[in-house]
């Protein structure tokens, strides 16, 4: 152990060479900072309670009114399908995960209406269940 000098120098010891264990190899540096990084005792906890406290929505249901607006919609898409109208529409996306999922609003051309499947196809190739539509707006 060196031993500090009276003017509080270690006068004595600070050009000696760096000590060099014969027994056990230098760590390098990326070794040395594993030392200090945190410990996850629980991998893939953290992901848990993000999942956990995602938010997600209930499915509106809608009243008369809207459902006969929906409707007039609907069957406007229809005759107009062939001419590619643009519009905007709402509707729910089912959460793949939890219960519930979220709403989204898209403005895109309608490419085509599936009555048969009940589906709308947009042309960025966005296909949206009609049951899951809230509304449509700005039809052209």
């Amino acid at each position: 152990m060196a031993r500090e000098n009276k003017d509080g120098s270690y006068e004595d010891i600070i050009h000696l060479p760096h000590h060099s264990s014969k027994t056990h190899p230098r760590m390098s540096m990326l070794e040395r900072a594993a030392q200090f990084s945190p410990f996850a005792a629980l991998t893939g906890y953290s992901g848990v309670i993000r999942e956990a406290g995602r938010l997600t929505e209930q499915k509106i249901e809608l009243g008369e009114s809207e459902i006969e607006e929906l409707e007039r919609n609907l069957n406007w898409l229809a005759k107009n399908a062939g001419q590619h109208p643009s519009a905007t529409i709402t509707y729910f996306q089912p959460d793949e995960k939890k219960e519930g999922g979220t709403y989204l609003t898209v403005t895109e051309q309608i490419k085509r209406l599936d009555e048969t499947e009940r589906v709308i196809w947009l042309m960025d190739g966005t296909r949206i269940s009609i049951e899951n539509i809230l509304r449509i707006e700005e039809l052209e």
